[in-house]
């Protein structure tokens, strides 16, 4: 089994209580995330499998609810994940005739995704599906793992929503710019009191970053 690919290339999550008013909210939430990643093409699915599993939650666990929704992105897949403290209340995959105006719960999930499941814990149950996103390649993989690297370490340094693709504004542009700024100097400084030289790694850094660039420009 590869173990690379139950590491995330990119993960996104939000706590939320199980109201009918909060499944479009989150509904829009997603398909911001998914055109972030470059994913429009499952945004539908996975808009209809939210909808779906939050609504199994609300109707079965409870109105208000506290619960969480998960969106990963590990290797090939798409993983929804969403988490509540109810661990009796189980999804179950009943048919529904075509005309039903209800009961497609877990069998649209069914029918949208690779998988679905669920897993106990202790205190809470986490219901998942899986959908299948289109092969990346290996640079194409890299690439995207270490802009989620830079970006989780950017947010340390400000405000993190700053640095949100979806916000192009020239306040966040200025602020990721000021924040990269941050964490270069300060690597360098790091570099320095152990012993290395910091210009050289840089000149290093550099022919490094554009080697790969020029093999990703290569592969399209």
């Amino acid at each position: 089994m590869d173990e690379s690919a139950n590491i995330p290339l990119a993960s996104w999550g939000v706590p939320f209580l199980a109201e009918p008013k909060e499944v479009s909210v989150l509904r829009d939430l997603v398909r911001t995330r998914l055109s972030d990643w470059g994913l429009r093409e499952l945004s539908d699915s996975a808009q209809l499998c939210v909808s779906e599993i939050v609504s199994n939650v609300i109707t079965h666990v409870g109105r208000g609810t506290p619960a969480s929704l998960t969106v990963s992105l590990r290797g090939t897949c798409l993983r929804i994940e969403l988490r509540d403290p109810d661990t009796r209340a189980l999804p179950m995959l009943v048919e529904a005739s075509d005309d039903a105006e209800g009961g497609r719960g877990m069998a649209l999930v069914d029918a949208l995704t690779e998988r679905w499941g669920v897993e106990l814990h202790g205190d809470s149950k986490v219901t998942w599906c899986e959908l299948a996103a289109a092969p990346a390649t290996s640079e194409r993989h890299g690439r995207s793992a270490r802009v989620t690297r830079a970006a989780w370490v950017l947010s340390s340094y400000g405000d993190s929503a700053l640095f949100s693709t979806s916000r192009r504004s020239r306040l966040g542009g200025m602020a990721a710019e000021a924040a990269a700024i941050d964490v270069i100097s300060d690597l360098l400084h790091w570099l320095q009191v152990h012993g290395h030289d910091p210009e050289a790694i840089l000149d290093r850094a550099q022919t490094h970053f554009e080697a790969e660039l020029d093999a990703e420009l290569t592969s399209r």
